[in-house]
């Protein structure tokens, strides 16, 4: 996080959660399950521990790993870590009480030559991209905030979307899922489980809670980056952008959105305010395939969406171009029948010609991108989905 982001929360860190000199109740678990080690790591799992302590979860194995993902021990393994909290109690309070309302004037921080501003409504953050098109736009920083630490980057004007009002909101409208630019995945989760269910387990690939907690599904596509998780299945899904400025609005198809490699069709003083997702028809079928070389928080080798409804078919992959795009061939040779992997192979090799990297080889990617091909028309065809991480 930028440190402007910080306006009007707290901060609390391991140093602070004890008491007089005593251990806090998750420190003492702890120490009592022996879930120290060398403990390295140890600082990072009290605090996410501390975090599930306020929550009113279900002290089980699927909702302590989630809590625990975004931290990672070298030592043995997690058992005792998670011995300790599910001796966690639940609180004896709401969590959701106290929580602070959002103020009315709206945040400009300088330091030396920076500007960061914090609009509190769209209107406000509309005119003030107008003023500055110069600006970087900052909606959950998973990625800026690491070319500011990492990279030592510096950004001289910098405009937060995170405190305009409307665009954190997440609705269910008539005929598509409406996610505001400044809604986080934790925001939208909860309905994309609900009407896309294989996205809503790739957005738990994607990272850990606290990245959840802070990245942006139109942070993610504006981003523009060939290895995005989100932008194929968007691509897929038929989703649109909808766009504004002083000038105006309008709506894009998110296929057209990304238009080459780190590049959008945004103009200079437009911002991005929703995605809109439409539900899938009575009989459509969608899924997505992520290979990584890790499950959990990895960038992609490759990632296949895939949207089915009788002879409409959408194919998008990230990690095959320099942006993520369709399949057209792929869809084309679907559309006739069902073929062998050779004949997809074939069709994936006029599609696409990715690069080679670190991540993987051209030859790895066209053969693994086919695959997933396969295990769509497999699954589709009404046999058991097939979860990789199962076996």
């Amino acid at each position: 996080m930028l440190l402007p982001q910080l306006d009007g929360l707290d901060v609390l860190t391991v140093e602070g959660i004890s008491q007089g000199g005593e251990l806090h109740p998750v420190q003492k678990l702890l120490v009592e399950t022996d879930g120290t080690q060398c403990g390295f790591c140890t600082p990072g799992f009290v605090m996410a521990m501390y975090a599930f302590a306020q929550s009113t979860e279900p002290r089980n194995d699927a909702h302590i790993h989630e809590a625990l993902a975004g931290n990672l021990c070298r030592c043995t393994g997690y058992r005792a870590i998670v011995d300790a909290c599910k001796k966690i109690p639940l609180p004896d309070f709401d969590p959701t009480s106290g929580a602070s309302e959002r103020g009315e004037d709206a945040l400009r921080y300088a330091s030396g030559e920076h500007l960061f501003f914090s609009p509190q409504s769209v209107d406000e953050l509309l005119k003030l991209r107008a003023a500055h098109p110069d600006a970087i736009i900052l909606a959950g920083g998973t990625d800026l905030g690491i070319r500011a630490s990492k990279e030592r980057e510096h950004f001289p004007k910098v405009i937060f979307t995170g405190k305009a009002l409307g665009l954190g909101e997440v609705r269910d409208d008539k005929n598509a899922l409406v996610i505001g630019a400044a809604a986080t995945y934790t925001d939208a989760l909860p309905l994309i489980d609900k009407h896309f269910p294989a996205f809503g387990a790739l957005i738990r690939r994607i990272g850990s809670r606290q990245i959840r907690n802070l990245g942006t599904f139109a942070g993610n596509l504006v981003n523009a980056s060939p290895i995005g998780d989100t932008p194929p299945c968007l691509i897929a899904l038929g989703a649109e952008v909808m766009l504004a400025s002083t000038r105006g609005e309008r709506t894009l198809p998110a296929e057209q959105f990304i238009i080459g490699y780190r590049k959008t069709a945004l103009a200079k003083d437009e911002v991005v305010v929703a995605i809109r997702i439409p539900y899938l028809a009575k009989g459509a079928r969608f899924e997505t395939y992520k290979i990584s070389k890790r499950f959990d928080q990895d960038i992609s080798a490759t990632i296949g969406a895939f949207y089915a409804n009788g002879d409409e078919i959408r194919i998008a992959y990230g990690g095959m171009a320099d942006r993520a795009k369709r399949a057209a061939n792929v869809e084309t040779l679907l559309q006739v029948g069902t073929p062998s992997l050779i004949k997809i192979e074939v069709a994936m090799a006029k599609d696409f010609t990715p690069l080679s990297d670190h991540r993987a080889s051209k030859t790895y990617r066209l053969r693994a991108a086919s695959g997933l091909v396969q295990r769509f028309l497999f699954e589709a065809g009404g046999a058991q989905s097939t979860r990789i991480e199962a076996l």
